[in-house]
């Protein structure tokens, strides 16, 4: 063989290695889409490189340059630090009322005195509200999607986490226990890691971090929040993958009361622990907040508010459950980060906005807002009436964002081009939608899950 045919069935060989391993990994990870065009491909990658071989010398040279800055364009696109201009969000300049948020409004029940009283002061509430009401609810009898036997997980989750309702604080250890702040952090950062925590951060607790009043959980409803640690702790804990990827159907609200209820645990423990130094601390857990955990997570440098709402981490995306401590442990805050690479990709992306049930995510840019943040803002409204009316909490946002794939080598690799490139980030979004669909369906759920759907 030539040189340059030695070189074509080298580069052959390489681009048809890296088409079969993404169609290995993608039939694992049940994207048969994404398996069935990388194997179409690498088809069509033998059938181009056999005739290159087989052709003039010409024609092989003019291919292998042609091959040569394919290849080196890829290069400088996923390495090259092309990067965008975005402005930071300004923090929010007031405070929410917890009352006011759609889970404390379902929990209004009609004909009482509370539900009086919220809509004479809230009218423009009412409507949309007896709306949702009038569907069979979450988790309900009737709803699109509910399993009365794949129903007992998901209750089984919410019951711990409201059984842990009033863990969340308790009395403080006399002895108070010495360490430095950079002690104290890496401690509590490796202790919520021993106990399940992914990431972890520490920010300094603002202002804008915590609900004027009380909405749910512990405490008096309409109460004003009094909370003035001086440090919170944010961690997030991994949505399994395979379970997300068959939302809106019942393994979602599985794997989300699932996940809700360890993050619980896990705030819970950490809060105890840091008592037992002699400090106070609360837990802020599902139905049990006293903060606005996305901000806190974000001011903790865990990631960025996306287009759908949500924490967006660098490594598994939304794909994540979230709780926090805040406590008067003396900690030393993690530096603030702005990921542009995260918003920069969510305002090209579109895809959750696109498979959205309920059409409650924006397609357009970020906008200013009455708090005077800059940021997509979801319908809440329209999602929760959705969720009352298939029974689960959806998650087809989560489960379609392409940061939401596992955290892989393959993966990861399009992770950092990404995070480095502006122009990569057009491209990895461009191919997300080639090889998983603009609108991707739903996956099968796992075996055990089916079986369990089948009347016996």
């Amino acid at each position: 063989m030539t040189v340059i045919e030695i070189l074509l069935l080298i580069s052959g060989l390489f681009t048809l290695l890296g088409l079969l391993s993404f169609a290995l990994v993608s039939i694992q990870e049940k994207h048969n889409r994404a398996g069935r065009i990388s194997l179409l491909l690498g088809l069509l990658t033998i059938a181009l490189y056999t005739i290159l071989i087989l052709a003039p010398t010409g024609v092989q040279i003019a291919a292998s340059i042609l091959i040569a800055a394919i290849f080196l364009a890829g290069i400088i696109l996923l390495l090259w630090p092309a990067r965008k201009t975005l402005v930071p969000s300004p923090p929010p300049d007031k405070q929410v009322d917890e009352r006011t948020i759609i889970f404390a409004r379902a929990r209004l029940e009609p004909g009482t005195e509370r539900y009086h009283n919220y809509y004479r002061e809230h009218p423009e509430h009412q409507p949309v509200d007896d709306a949702f009401r009038a569907h069979p609810g979450l988790l309900t009898t009737g709803s699109a999607f509910y399993n009365e036997v794949l129903a007992t997980s998901p209750e089984g989750g919410f019951f711990l986490t409201e059984s842990l309702r009033d863990a969340v604080d308790g009395p403080i250890s006399a002895n108070q226990v010495r360490r430095s702040p950079e002690q104290m952090a890496h401690f509590v950062k490796n202790l919520a890691g021993y106990h399940g925590a992914v990431d972890v951060g520490i920010c300094k607790l603002q202002p804008y971090h915590i609900y004027s009043h009380i909405g749910r959980g512990s405490g008096v409803y309409g109460a004003p929040v009094t909370l003035d640690h001086a440090f919170a702790i944010a961690f997030t804990v991994e949505m399994s993958h395979e379970m997300i990827t068959s939302a809106p159907r019942m393994p979602a609200v599985m794997e989300s009361a699932h996940q809700y209820a360890s993050a619980g645990a896990i705030a819970v423990i950490l809060a105890a622990a840091i008592r037992s130094l002699g400090y106070p601390a609360r837990a802020h857990i599902d139905g049990n907040y006293r903060v606005i955990a996305p901000l806190v997570a974000k001011d903790a440098g865990l990631g960025e508010i996306g287009r759908m709402g949500l924490l967006m981490t660098p490594r598994l995306g939304p794909r994540v459950r979230l709780a926090v401590v805040t406590t008067d442990l003396p900690l030393i805050p993690d530096p603030p980060t702005f990921e542009t690479s995260v918003l920069d990709f969510c305002t090209s992306c579109k895809k959750c906005a696109a498979v959205c049930p309920s059409q409650a995510i924006p397609f357009g840019d970020r906008s200013t807002h009455p708090d005077g943040t800059l940021r997509w803002k979801i319908d809440a409204e329209r999602c929760y009436t959705y969720w009352t009316r298939v029974g689960t909490d959806c998650g087809r946002c989560m489960a379609v964002c392409p940061y939401s794939h596992p955290d892989t080598i393959m993966h990861n690799l399009v992770r950092f081009g990404v995070k480095h490139s502006s122009n990569f980030r057009r491209a990895a979004a461009w191919m997300d939608d080639l090889f998983y669909g603009k609108i991707p369906l739903p996956h099968k759920p796992p075996d055990w899950i089916a079986d369990a759907k089948n009347d016996s």
